[in-house]
């Protein structure tokens, strides 16, 4: 896989190899794309952002592109990739009334 087979804000569910080598499945919301990896998040359970290097995910089973209205929201500071050089997670947890969260 590589940069040109995602688009942000889009829903994708993906086979990818864990950091223990097993493969397993994953929904995830993709934030960013840059050269080496993407930022995403995955739809379920943490709130955690995680970086994807491109060859951890061996297969796209679905894509989904997300109306604007459902995307999520995250400080575009947290986004940049200087600050995902050196990082693979990162907590992030926000509220917002408009949600009804």
């Amino acid at each position: 896989m590589d940069k040109s087979d995602f688009q942000p804000d889009t829903r994708y569910t993906l086979v990818l190899r864990d950091a223990g080598g097993k493969v397993r499945p994953c929904t995830v919301y993709v934030f960013r794309i840059y050269d080496a990896f993407m930022v995403a998040r995955p739809t379920g359970g943490d709130a955690l952002l995680r970086k994807i290097a491109y060859p951890d995910v061996i297969k796209i089973v679905a894509a989904q592109p997300v109306a604007p209205a459902d995307r999520y929201m995250v400080p575009a500071a947290l986004l940049e990739e200087k600050i995902w050089r050196e990082r693979d997670v990162m907590l992030h947890y926000a509220t917002s009334p408009a949600r009804g969260k």
